[in-house]
């Protein structure tokens, strides 16, 4: 049972600090939203609702799992693979202020619990249109403890890449790499859509996947911002730098697009923010805002780059969350070894100002947490598809996941429609007249 005995408010309690991370939690649960607008955006209408049901899915299934046992495993001890279990199911979890911190211990572990949920969702966007909801569940239940709580404590909560002198500041590594790279491993496993490869897989709503990507940068300012802990000159930096990289990433999209399409398009302008907003998490506090502009604009041509190209090849990884989110992070965690500069982050300088060290340590971030969380999400969804179909059937899929998962369309086109009746198990056509 989950108890939390009610303590007076300790001294070392900062009200402003907690002020900005209660809003900063409250930023980062709302982008859930935001990628359910984005993703939804992106995929056929018939998926719609299914699609934004895999975000909503994945903020309720990581707060409970992360609550019980996630956050115990990233943040308890100093184990070099994994934390302990000190903090089960919130156990010691209270109001007295997190070691280290100014806030207490409760919001603390809130706030990275919206971590979790993010990058959960964030993974539904390589199996979305074919993958079946009761198998995500269980998949996302056991990737948000036997994944991301390893990857976060390894940067964040003691683990062998923070001894090691690797710098993450608000999630390169189990949030960025850690989706990213899951994301190939379960399209591989999971498979394409019938579809691909013989039709032309359009976005249905440009509009929503522009104002998920708005909501989304709105609340990266406090997915980063907070990730300072407080409201002292690393969140400070993190923020204005959140507003940089992303808008010179958008300027750069906006080039590669007219050069290579002579159209700049909003489902181009939509991803540029993702990617920019991707490129400056890792590196938000430890690069000066010069950097961060030109992470910007550099940052952009890698991941443009695989989001052209992915759909030549045979996989299958809808909605290039290895290209906004993998190669992305992976090059913010690199940019950081090159030019962190210490007298903007008083940590620890980069390679351009003399430390090579550092890129070293950031080399070894983004080579050990792209294999890990492959090779993780490859093996969890082996065993769940060892348990359960993984995939709809393909008359299930060609009829839209929304209709045969939720008894529900997002559209009524008045064309016609679906009536399933439980009882017997029976869906039966109906025809609508059009008031047309």
């Amino acid at each position: 049972m989950i108890g939390i005995p009610v303590l007076a408010q300790a001294a070392e309690v900062d009200t402003g600090d907690t002020a900005w991370m209660l809003i900063s939690t409250a930023l980062v649960l709302f982008m859930v939203i935001g990628l359910g607008l984005f993703y939804t955006g992106l995929v056929r209408a018939k998926n719609s609702l299914n699609t934004f049901m895999m975000c909503i899915a994945s903020a309720a299934i990581a707060a409970v799992t992360w609550a019980l046992v996630g956050y115990s495993f990233a943040f308890d001890g100093t184990g070099d693979l994994i934390g302990g279990f000190g903090h089960l199911a919130l156990q010691d979890v209270t109001f007295e202020p997190r070691e280290g911190t100014t806030i207490p211990h409760l919001l603390f572990m809130a706030f990275q619990a919206t971590f979790c949920i993010l990058t959960v969702a964030l993974i539904s966007g390589a199996v979305v249109e074919r993958m079946r909801f009761g198998a995500f569940m269980v998949f996302a239940a056991l990737w948000s403890i036997g994944v991301y709580a390893v990857l976060a404590h390894w940067v964040f909560g003691g683990g062998w890449l923070a001894e090691g002198g690797t710098l993450d500041f608000a999630g390169g590594v189990p949030v960025e790499m850690g989706s990213g790279f899951s994301a190939l491993a379960a399209a591989l496993v999971v498979g394409a859509r019938n579809d691909y490869g013989r039709l032309a897989l359009l976005p249905h709503n440009a509009v929503y996947a522009l104002a998920g990507a708005g909501i989304l940068w709105f609340g990266w300012f406090g997915f980063n911002g907070g990730s300072g802990i407080g409201t002292g000159n690393p969140s400070v930096l993190a923020f204005v730098n959140t507003m940089l990289c992303p808008a010179a990433t958008l300027l750069a999209w906006f080039a590669l697009d007219a050069i290579r399409g002579r159209k700049v398009t909003a489902i181009g302008a939509a991803t540029a923010i993702i990617v920019g907003c991707v490129l400056i998490t890792p590196a938000g506090a430890f690069v000066s805002p010069g950097w961060a502009l030109a992470l910007g604009f550099a940052g952009a041509l890698p991941c443009y780059a695989v989001v052209v190209l992915r759909p030549r090849t045979r996989v299958d990884e809808t909605l290039d969350v290895l290209a906004a989110h993998g190669v992305a992070g992976f090059t913010g965690i690199l940019f950081i070894g090159f030019f962190a500069q210490q007298s903007w982050n008083g940590v620890s300088d980069g390679l351009f100002y003399g430390n090579a060290a550092q890129l070293a340590d950031q080399a070894l971030a983004a080579l050990a947490a792209p294999i890990y969380a492959f090779v993780g999400t490859y093996v969890l969804l082996r065993l769940v598809g060892a348990l359960m179909p993984l995939r709809v059937t393909e008359r299930e899929e060609a009829m839209g996941l929304d209709v045969t998962a939720h008894g529900e369309e997002a559209y009524a086109t008045g064309e016609g429609a679906i009536l399933v009746t439980p009882e017997a198990g029976v869906e039966v056509p109906v025809l609508v007249a059009n008031p047309d």
